[in-house]
């Protein structure tokens, strides 16, 4: 028996639809959107251009509260402290050393404690930022600041990342690289993910499973489980499976 048949989930949508309310009237931008999140998975979740795919992590952070339905975090109805959000952009502040933008989440959170610092620190260092943590955001490339950035998001020690298109600003290049570091680094540190990505590609290359979204209103409609187990990146894009996976996602997303 699948272990998850059993397990609770970490996150789950529980029938969540969401309307906006405008002036000119109303608009359905998620309907009837029901998905779990397991422990230590990495879930990726594409779907149609302007179908609403950040839109499903602003519910799960709490930042909109859903028409219809329900969101639960580990059974409960609420929980939005479980959450560490890593955005398209990394946002470091340019006037803040490296080290100064990673402390800034505790600073915020009132958790700037010495033991919270010396792990951030600690993390630093592991991920090859030790060297770095007295420059200015514009002495980075972009990969080291996407780095400083998830190290940042992961000094409040969160349960659950939340990644909205992470590597979208970066150059194909860097993007692979990057890509491969942010895999090692959430597998490493034993994270669950919630990654939403335009690039079926990308959702190949770093999920456990993906999850299709439908054009608005947003459903979710196929989801699979990739069993590439713990292979990186890279190395899943040179496996005869990822052509086979990208086909079937082609389709479904262009159905």
């Amino acid at each position: 028996m699948n272990e998850r048949n059993t397990a609770r989930p970490i996150l789950s949508f529980e029938g969540v639809s969401l309307t906006y309310h405008t002036n000119t009237g109303e608009t359905l931008a998620a309907k009837d959107m029901s998905f779990c999140v397991y422990e230590g998975e990495f879930i990726a979740v594409i779907g149609p251009s302007g179908c609403g795919k950040t839109t499903v992590l602003s519910l799960a952070a709490g930042l909109l509260k859903p028409s219809a339905g329900k969101i639960r975090v580990r059974g409960e109805k609420k929980g939005a402290e479980v959450f560490g959000y890593m955005l398209q952009r990394d946002e470091l502040f340019p006037w803040r050393t490296v080290e100064a933008n990673i402390f800034l989440p505790l600073e915020i959170q009132k958790k700037n404690t010495p033991e919270n610092r010396n792990r951030a620190l600690s993390l630093a260092e592991k991920y090859g930022l030790g060297g770095f943590l007295k420059h200015y955001p514009d002495q980075l490339s972009g990969g080291m600041r996407q780095r400083a950035a998830l190290i940042r998001t992961l000094a409040i020690q969160p349960e659950i990342l939340l990644l909205d298109e992470p590597f979208s600003a970066l150059d194909y290049q860097t993007r692979l690289s990057v890509c491969d570091d942010v895999y090692n680094i959430i597998r490493s540190e034993k994270k669950t993910a919630l990654l939403v990505t335009h690039d079926i590609s990308e959702a190949i290359s770093v999920a456990d499973r993906v999850l299709v979204l439908s054009a608005r209103p947003a459903c979710v409609v196929a989801s699979h489980e990739l069993e590439f187990g713990s292979t990186e990146p890279l190395k899943r894009r040179e496996s005869p499976r990822f052509s086979s996976w990208f086909e079937i996602l082609w389709k479904e997303l262009n159905i």
